[in-house]
């Protein structure tokens, strides 16, 4: 709801600041007033096309502000939300626009800058305007298959399309990105076979590089102690015999000696045998430590190759690493990776065949909804221009024709909102073809066909209702099609704001709030000034609007009559 509006420097108003109530307000006073010129400040700031021409002359520059009210679940919160705009849903919505003398404007909601096809974005969630010189809102194609919707209470199965088109677009982007797997796959198979070869030769197993580097290790000491071994070893070869051939020696020598009477004080044959004695010990000791070497050589206990195969299988390793560009330890989860992929290259086809088949079946849920939904649409919109017709002639329209027209799309072009266009479509004179709204007569006819079409729609949906402006809805009639005009107008302000210009003193006579709009001031500073009329002076006012210049007692009558119909 509009509360409040704030105008400076526009064409005649130099200063104007305006409080709105809801239900029915009217705009009355005499031609060129300026009763335009206050939609048009509306307009600026609501996002409508800037003209210089608006800027009051000798002013920099026009500013308008607009100040609204929306309920918390207003969607207009959600889209200042979209364009990262600050709110909050407690408070006011404030919109507002300046306009310099050479033609630049500014936009700004709650104080914050922003571009003004944000504040035209804004503006439309607001407020419809029905004119003589143009209709924006209700009669925007945009707006006819949501409002068709809300008049049939098709919010279930719209709700399910909706569903059933997430559906069938996921299995569409499924089969999508496999049909690119198997593409992409096809083409690494040869190389994730090679690859897989290489690593089933090798078979690494996981902490092997640490084993095999600390086997080397191990290995390669052993090496060297077995060649100081072996180096010991042929030490004691020939040792055995040279020890008992200078045993025998000793032996001999002892005997001569015996022999030779060296024994009478025996201490020449003392001293071989005892050397005798030595050098056999040392046979004995030379034997066992011959047999200790060995024994330790055998105690090593691995194959004279098995270094060159450790350090072989070690290298082998490293070197397929760093062709894969991998650690050592990455390789058996790479193998398992590796071997991961080819399987599901080679089971691709299948999956691929599987998500085939279910966006064939998601497809056929969404096509089956959908044709659900567009015969509802269908069923709805016969009732809606039935419901259209009824409103016509008693707006002087009984020779215009109307028709919801609910065309088919190709499926190229589905959504979530379904396969439908739907069009709100007029036919003017008896035997002429349906067209879109905006082909319908210009003037008073485009706002009254509005009026009915808004008065049909009433109370379905119960959706927030914006502002609704009604610029000279009754131009051309008056009497009975007056007063049929006033009292849609006044049904439509009862869970709405309507504003409506008029010259009609039928459609004033129905309004909670009357505002007078009239030019003060001389020649040299004409301003627009706009007053808010108590109960008399709006007795008054309509009185005039029947009368003319000269108000009668008659004419007073006649207006006490009309506003208290």
């Amino acid at each position: 709801m509009l509360i409040g509006l704030w105008i400076r420097d526009v064409v005649l108003i130099e200063a104007l600041d305006l409080s709105i109530g809801p239900g029915l307000t009217a705009l009355t006073g005499e031609t060129g007033a300026g009763k335009s010129i206050i939609l048009d400040a509306l307009g600026l700031a609501t996002g409508a096309r800037a003209d210089a021409g608006l800027v009051r002359r000798g002013a920099q520059q026009a500013a308008v502000s607009a100040v609204f009210a929306p309920a918390a679940d207003h969607p207009v919160w959600d889209l200042l939300e979209e364009k990262g705009l600050s709110y909050a849903r407690d408070e006011d919505l404030v919109l507002r626009r300046t306009l310099a003398a050479d033609g630049r404007s500014r936009a700004f909601v709650n104080d914050q800058a922003t571009g003004v096809g944000v504040l035209k974005e804004i503006g439309e969630q607001l407020l419809e305007v029905h004119g003589q010189h143009e209709t924006v809102g209700l009669l925007d194609a945009r707006t006819h298959r949501p409002l068709l919707d809300a008049y049939g209470d098709l919010s279930r199965p719209a709700a399910l399309v909706a569903e059933r088109w997430r559906g069938w677009r996921e299995a569409r982007d499924r089969v999508d990105a496999l049909r690119e797997a198997v593409s992409r796959s096809a083409a690494e198979t040869e190389e994730l076979q090679l690859r897989l070869a290489e690593l089933d030769r090798l078979d690494p197993k996981e902490g092997e590089e640490t084993r095999l580097a600390e086997e080397r290790a191990v290995l390669g000491a052993a090496e060297k102690a077995l060649s100081d071994i072996s180096q010991a070893r042929e030490t004691f070869d020939g040792l055995g015999p040279k020890v008992a051939s200078a045993i025998r020696a000793l032996e001999r020598a002892r005997e001569r000696a015996v022999t030779a009477g060296a024994a009478a004080d025996g201490a020449a044959v003392s001293r071989l045998s005892q050397a005798s004695e030595a050098l056999d010990r040392v046979l004995i000791e030379a034997g066992e430590a011959e047999a200790a070497i060995d024994a330790a050589a055998e105690a090593f206990e691995f194959e004279p190759d098995r270094l060159e195969k450790t350090e072989e299988r070690l290298f082998d390793l490293r070197g397929l690493a760093r062709k894969l560009n991998v650690a050592v330890e990455e390789l058996p989860l790479l193998r398992a990776r590796f071997a991961e992929r080819l399987r599901a290259v080679e089971s691709s086809e299948d999956e691929l065949k599987a998500a085939e088949a279910a966006l064939a079946s998601a497809r056929q849920a969404y096509l089956g909804a959908a044709g659900e939904l567009t015969g509802a649409r269908r069923a709805a919109g016969e009732r809606l221009a039935d419901a259209v017709m009824a409103e016509l002639a008693p707006l002087k329209l009984e020779k215009a024709r109307f028709r919801v027209a609910v065309e088919p799309l190709a499926e190229d072009r589905a959504g979530p909102a379904g396969l439908d266009r739907v069009a709100f479509e007029i036919a003017t004179n008896p035997g002429a073809p349906f067209g879109d709204l905006g082909a319908i007569a210009s003037g008073g006819e485009l706002a009254r066909f509005a009026l009915a079409l808004k008065a049909a729609l009433a109370g379905r949906g119960g959706g927030p209702q914006p502002l609704m402006i009604f610029d000279e809805v009754d131009q051309g009639v008056g009497g009975a099609v007056a007063d049929a005009v006033g009292l849609r107008l006044k049904k439509l302000a009862t869970n709405a704001q309507v504003l409506v210009v008029t010259h009609s003193p039928q459609v004033a006579a129905r309004a909670e709030a009357h505002w007078r709009i009239s030019k003060a001031g001389d020649a040299e500073r004409i301003r627009t000034a706009v007053e808010i009329l108590p109960a008399a002076d709006r007795e008054e006012e309509i009185a005039r609007m029947l009368a003319g210049a000269q108000i009668t007692d008659a004419a007073r009558a006649a207006a006490r009559a009309l506003i208290g119909a």
